[in-house]
């Protein structure tokens, strides 16, 4: 390794990575789930090579007033992090769902199940296509990966709510910032993925590393163990809410089940 670093440490970073196998960069990554900086849950992914690329394991859980929500994934993807294969499973507050989905010629398959009511949706493929399930870190340092082998261009997010969608992301880049990783400075940088109007903000590490999201969901972020921004980012007061109201203000859409389930919010 020391090697490698050696013969390429005059590359950019941008090129440095693309040379590397792309999901290989964050072996596997512990998050907390927060909402206006309080805990509310965890997430955690973890990548394994194949011989064909690389397997791709996601675990979710977020507990609070209103909201239950829990996620498994199980997703292959190639050498350059591209969609091949996903099966999902998850409640959310108590209605389970069911996504399985794969490429299938010039199309990407999906079925999801909720509620004994079960959809099957063709959809278009595209190189740069990201399964992107919500509170997933596994899919965001996904398309951190497939961002750099595309130059930040052509990717598209494969949604699984109501009977499956894909959109296009669009990806900006922001300055640099700082923070820490276990203590230790680390510079972050900075960008922000529009999907359907909605934008998360993404902190990654020099390897490329998932560190902290701030997703579209109101107040909620993704916050990998050990790291903090400096200065946060959004440390504001949690919503007011009126004493009788039982749920959370704007509860997160969660991957939600077609339109005959109840849905998440």
């Amino acid at each position: 390794m020391q090697r490698i670093m050696h013969n390429f440490a005059l590359l950019p970073l941008a090129a440095f990575l693309a040379l590397m196998p792309a999901a290989a960069q964050a072996q596997s990554g512990s998050f907390t789930v927060a909402q206006h900086g309080n805990s509310v849950g965890t997430a955690s992914f973890n990548f394994a090579s194949t011989p064909s690329g690389y397997d791709s394991t996601s675990y979710v859980r977020v507990a609070m007033k209103g909201f239950n929500y829990a996620l498994s994934k199980t997703e292959q993807l190639n050498r350059a992090s591209q969609f091949l294969h996903v099966q999902l499973s998850a409640t959310v507050n108590g209605s389970a769902v069911s996504v399985t989905g794969a490429t299938d010629s010039a199309q990407i398959l999906l079925n999801i199940s909720a509620n004994g009511h079960s959809t099957t949706t063709r959809l278009d493929s595209h190189p740069g296509a990201v399964f992107l399930p919500d509170f997933d870190p596994g899919a965001l340092e996904t398309l951190l990966a497939v961002a750099v082998t595309n130059n930040n261009r052509g990717l598209w997010a494969i949604i699984p709510k109501q009977a499956g969608s894909i959109a296009p992301i669009q990806l900006a880049t922001h300055a640099d910032e700082q923070g820490t990783l276990e203590g230790k400075p680390i510079v972050v940088h900075h960008l922000v993925a529009t999907i359907a109007g909605a934008s998360t903000d993404l902190f990654s590490g020099p390897e490329n590393q998932l560190l902290q999201a701030e997703l579209p969901q109101q107040g909620f972020a993704l916050v990998r163990n050990g790291f903090v921004l400096s200065p946060p980012t959004k440390p504001g007061p949690p919503p007011v809410q009126p004493p009788d109201q039982t749920t959370p203000a704007q509860a997160p859409p969660a991957p939600t089940p077609p339109a005959q389930a109840p849905p998440a919010q």
